[in-house]
């Protein structure tokens, strides 16, 4: 390693030694020894604008192993983004833009949020998928305006979560030859050695999926490294994963090679015995100028390549004035002016709510270029397929149907990845329980604001006699427990097409909980029309004014919760009846929204949903009643699950009525 190369592969482990010594707290270890990868990537390959971090053939960085946040920090501010040193001096503090762990809406230049070991790898995948798509779209000979790799640097930790395996599986069937994945391969975890728990050969299991593997056995050998990129690069048919042999801590005297390095600072003594040993003579924070000027050049160098760009970009809008146009539709996240007209009307159809979404995805997906996405080999089930559309695949880039397999986690990181890449607007379906599989990514896409839709059918105890292995009960409660998420459950057919509108306007991620089981359509001429669902929560009907009670319902049960309004007014029970499709929706509201609906005087209240009570309290309050599912479901069919469990009209009915007697709230 040259002096000049040298002192830059230095500053970058003594800024994260030092930030960490700083905030008592952090991964010193990773950055010391993945600092010479990391360094080579960015001055000798990365295509990218620290000007401009979203131009969008930039190459994209993904940093999986986000424990090492302080690596990425290092480089986003030696090679010229905002993020003033301030902020690495501010490491892990609160209000800083350099959290724990990478967060992408905080820190210019962080691609995506990653921290939950395999997500980061995972989301490379599905930024290769939608590389590899945006290219058969719009590239045309001597003009590749999408023309970039994915580059992964991710740790021993990475390569043992089980979503990293689902999606890298994937990522070789499809031969995505764009993904290029560091593997920092260092031996340690924070139990010990990786031999503890880690012994397969993983460059094996690699070949085995379809990449291409290389190792490079030192890893402070900058021409070794550097030669493995190139030869990755050259590979357009398989992704690649480089192993390179790296030492955690490297340059610590006592805790090199050690999990002690791992996740704790080295500690005032041992800070100063790896300056010596470095030969590092600076203090805390102090750049090298020398060094700095080497990684600045990536300011005029990046806007050197994104002016480029743009000039080819400007030749295509000659030549190719339709493509150019859903280019910019698409790379600006715009959806066509005018797409909800595309939207069927589906007010007066009886059908299941699943089916009912797999009408609109097929009547939007030709005015929406930038929609496409599949199941975990559920499609038929699901309603996922675009009909008339190929698959994506290695032979046809441009389809816009996934197949991802029985890969449920996998198939959540991935699809973060292709939305969060830019351009896409993917969804992703499975069953309702089968969201246990996928809460890490789903949580993440709520933290990332990736624009996912996820799709879960079969909702409720109504998908019958597959029983309670399959039926979900706590599933819906789970997720209306992640801060940010919406949760949508329509009651018919119409407010399925409204929860789409609602769900690609969104700025994050949207959940769509939908039934196997038909349901009636609700009468639009008696009753409030489905736009208003966007609410929440909303009256949809009423005895009279004088009601004395309120049914609040979801999904399949608003049409029983009707029926009973019904006998309860021949009874001489006045209730209203509010249709809860969205709690997530309905906080968004104003207190005077939520306070008219439900107004607090009145205390009658009665909750139905064909899942977990848990979360129903806040709206029923003390004096109120839940029917709901807490225990198992049961192995029967639909309809009789659903009267065995009291979802009937009568039986709301009758707990309406029998609170009035036993409380005597009048």
């Amino acid at each position: 390693m040259s002096d000049p190369d040298k002192l830059c592969v230095n500053t970058l482990r003594m800024l994260a030694v030092d930030a960490v010594q700083k905030a008592k707290s952090g991964h010193p270890g990773m950055p010391m020894g993945a600092a010479p990868m990391a360094y080579v990537l960015w001055t000798r390959f990365l295509r990218h604008n620290p000007e401009n971090p979203l131009w969008p053939d930039r190459d994209r960085f993904i940093l999986s192993a986000g424990h090492g946040s302080m690596l990425l920090y290092s480089l986003l501010h030696l090679t010229g983004y905002d993020l003033p040193m301030e902020e690495l001096e501010n490491f892990r503090q609160w209000g800083s833009q350099t959290a724990g762990h990478p967060e992408n809406h905080l820190t210019p230049g962080v691609e995506v949020t990653t921290g939950p070991l395999g997500q980061g790898l995972s989301n490379g995948v599905g930024m290769a998928i939608a590389q590899a798509h945006l290219a058969a779209v719009f590239n045309r000979p001597g003009f590749g305006i999408v023309d970039h790799d994915i580059y992964v640097i991710a740790s021993d930790g990475d390569l043992m979560e089980g979503v990293a395996s689902e999606a890298c599986s994937l990522a070789g069937h499809l031969g995505l030859g764009r993904l290029i994945v560091l593997y920092d391969d260092n031996h340690i975890s924070i139990d010990g050695s990786t031999d503890l728990a880690f012994t397969e050969d993983r460059e094996k299991r690699f070949k085995a999926y379809g990449w291409e593997t290389i190792r490079v056995g030192d890893g402070n050998d900058l021409e070794a490294i550097e030669g493995a990129i190139a030869r990755a690069r050259e590979n357009q048919e398989q992704p690649t994963l480089i192993a390179i042999r790296t030492h955690i801590g490297y340059g610590s005297p006592n805790k090199q090679d050690k999990a002690d390095a791992h996740g704790s600072p080295l500690g005032e003594e041992e800070v100063a015995l790896t300056r010596e040993n470095l030969g590092w003579t600076r203090g805390p924070f102090d750049i090298p100028p020398e060094a700095l000027e080497v990684f600045r050049r990536a300011v005029p160098d990046g806007r050197e390549l994104e002016e480029g760009w743009k000039s080819l970009l400007a030749r295509y809008e000659k030549e190719f004035p339709e493509l150019a146009a859903k280019w910019h539709l698409m790379a600006e996240g715009t959806l066509p002016e005018g797409w909800e007209n595309s939207v069927p009307d589906l007010s007066t159809e009886a059908m299941a709510t699943r089916a009912a979404s797999g009408k609109v995805i097929n009547a939007l997906a030709p005015v929406i270029p930038s929609l496409l996405g599949g199941s975990a080999d559920l499609a038929p089930s699901n309603n996922t397929l675009i009909k008339g559309e190929p698959a994506f695949s290695k032979e046809n880039r441009e389809g816009r149907n996934f197949h991802f397999g029985v890969r449920e986690h996998g198939m959540a990181a991935v699809a973060n990845g292709m939305a969060l890449h830019g351009a896409l607007r993917p969804y992703v379906g499975t069953f309702l329980i089968f969201s246990d599989y996928m809460k890490p990514a789903i949580r993440l896409a709520t933290l990332s604001r990736a624009r996912v839709v996820f799709i879960f059918t079969h909702d409720s105890v109504g998908l019958g006699e597959d029983g309670p292995t399959h039926q979900p009960i706590e599933q819906l409660a789970g997720l209306r427990a992640i801060p940010g998420l919406v949760e949508i459950r329509p009651a018919d057919a119409a407010e399925t097409a409204e929860a789409w509108k609602i769900a690609l306007k969104e700025p994050g991620p949207v959940c769509l909980i939908l039934t196997r089981q038909k349901v009636n359509p609700i009468d639009r001429k008696t009753f409030p029309a489905p736009g208003r669902i966007e609410k929440g929560a909303y009256i949809l009907g009423q005895t009279n004014d004088n009601f004395e009670a309120i049914i609040l319902a979801s999904g399949s049960e608003v049409g029983p919760a009707l029926e009973a309004m019904d006998i309860l007014g021949s009874r001489g029970i006045y209730v209203r009846v509010v249709n809860m499709a969205s709690f997530a929706l309905f906080e968004r509201q104003d207190k005077e929204y939520r306070e008219e609906v439900l107004p607090a005087k009145i205390t009658a209240r009665v909750s139905v949903e064909a899942a977990s009570s848990f979360g129903w309290d806040r709206y029923v309050g003390m004096q109120g009643e839940i029917i709901g599912i807490d225990r198992f479901g049961a192995s029967a069919p639909g309809e009789v699950n659903m009267e065995k469990f009291g979802f009937t009209a009568g039986n709301i009915a009758s707990k309406v009525e029998k609170m009035f007697k036993e409380k005597a709230i009048r």
